[in-house]
């Protein structure tokens, strides 16, 4: 995964070369170094289908910096693609399967058709734009990202990964590129959890998750429908519903780049324009519920009260407590999600929810620390004298690591674009934790 901040020093030219050149830097990489063993040609060559002394006619030096990227409509693009939202400019909201998604879905297959792609989507929606390879039975080269966006996002999470694949794949038509391999865009569902609490549904279901198939039979979301039942409005999981269809064999793809902004300061702080990313933290999510007794504000003495409420608010302090305590800044945990019923001002709380976003580099100190968050719920039932109703481990997903040719390849092509690059850890965590797999 490559990861870039989003800035007005970055141009969106810039922001699409990184995935391009991955498959198109061989071209720089070869130049000046005729005779040399130098691994990373190779690794080129593979990914671009040309050995070194069969270099295509259109494998100039001065090719890679006059490329014919159309910068303007690939802004136009991500403006038109932001306007399919359920919340007002500049915000955008475009949650799982709703109108607005299934419109910019349409919007997107669109662009993949006027780029000459061959498009299919599998039963969940995980949308795919194939461009066939010379040698079509060898294992394509991928790249890709998500579109759907949690309320009130910016409108370049995940899309900058999906619009600039494209344009990417226009460029390297209008260069006359033929590549060896297949290269295939996908548009992945559900990479955001707002709508069901299960983030990259679809990529994870790619992966073979037997888990999430299982759990998808049950899922709801906040308005009491099932997940099959809102894919079905949406045009997916039709009757007889086989999910297992779709999932992917290892080794379908010989390599996977997801182009994506930061979301975070360090790039921006650095004044660095590329982050080559080389592990993802490992996330995980939990679900607390907590149940006591109800009651009037003013009637129920303060000695007399079972506060779900007190509960749930001391737990989610204990979640910022047992996060510190691991001694290592790489260690973080968020309460985001947290609702009081009945959720009036002069009632006590009877129920409480809460849920709460782990993540480490080291999945054992993570997984320590989510061992105290469930004795600190124990206790805090026990002192408070409420019932500890659940507590679920939604995701506990292991860390991944990128693998060193795909890193080789973004290191070339940001010195070959001149572009200030560092390796650096994701911490956030994309579609690509699951293409790993």
């Amino acid at each position: 995964m490559g990861l870039l901040r989003s800035s007005p020093s970055l141009s969106l030219v810039c922001l699409l070369l990184l995935p391009l050149l991955l498959f198109l830097s061989s071209v720089a990489a070869v130049v000046g170094r005729a005779g040399e063993d130098d691994p990373t040609i190779r690794t080129m060559e593979e990914f671009s289908g040309y050995p070194f002394r069969e270099s295509p006619s259109w494998a100039e030096a001065d090719s890679l910096f006059s490329l014919s990227v159309e910068s303007e409509n690939l802004q136009k693009q991500i403006d038109e693609l932001a306007s399919f939202s359920d919340t007002p400019a500049p915000s955008v909201t475009r949650i799982l399967y709703t109108d607005k998604d299934v419109t910019a879905r349409r919007y997107v297959k669109n662009l993949m058709g006027l780029a000459g792609l061959s498009v299919r989507e599998d039963a969940v929606g995980n949308i795919f734009g194939r461009w066939e390879g010379l040698e079509p039975e060898l294992p394509a080269v991928a790249t890709g990202s998500h579109m759907d966006a949690i309320p009130y996002s910016g409108k370049y999470d995940g899309v900058v990964g999906v619009l600039g694949a494209i344009e990417a794949i226009n460029v390297l038509r209008r260069l006359g590129f033929k590549p060896k391999r297949s290269l295939e865009i996908i548009v992945f569902t559900s990479e955001e959890p707002t709508r069901f609490g299960i983030s990259c549904l679809g990529s994870r279901l790619m992966a073979g998750s037997e888990a999430l198939l299982k759990a998808l039979e049950t899922t709801i979301d906040n308005q009491n429908i099932s997940f099959l039942d809102t894919a079905k409005s949406a045009g997916y999981a039709q009757d007889p519903v086989d999910l297992t269809s779709v999932f992917l064999k290892k080794g379908a793809y010989a390599g996977f780049v997801e182009l994506h902004i930061e979301q975070g300061p360090i790039l921006e702080e650095e004044g660095v324009s590329i982050g080559i990313v080389t592990a993802i933290a490992a996330p995980a999510s939990i679900k607390v519920d907590f149940e006591g007794s109800g009651g009037h504000a003013g009637a129920v003495l303060m000695p007399y009260r079972n506060d779900a409420g007190l509960a749930v608010a001391e737990l989610a302090l204990a979640v910022e407590k047992h996060v510190l305590e691991s001694g290592s800044i790489d260690t973080v945990g968020t309460v985001g999600i947290l609702q009081l019923h009945p959720g009036a001002i002069n009632s006590i709380p009877s129920k409480s929810h809460l849920e709460i976003d782990t993540r480490d580099i080291d999945e054992e100190r993570r997984n320590a620390v989510m061992e105290k968050i469930r004795q600190s719920a124990i206790r805090i039932a026990k002192d408070r004298v409420v019932k500890l109703a659940e507590f679920k481990i939604v995701n506990q997903d292991p860390p991944a690591l990128s693998d060193e040719s795909v890193i080789r390849a973004m290191e070339s092509a940001s010195k070959d674009l001149k572009l200030s690059h560092k390796l650096m850890i994701s911490r956030a965590y994309h579609d690509s934790l699951f293409m790993a797999r």
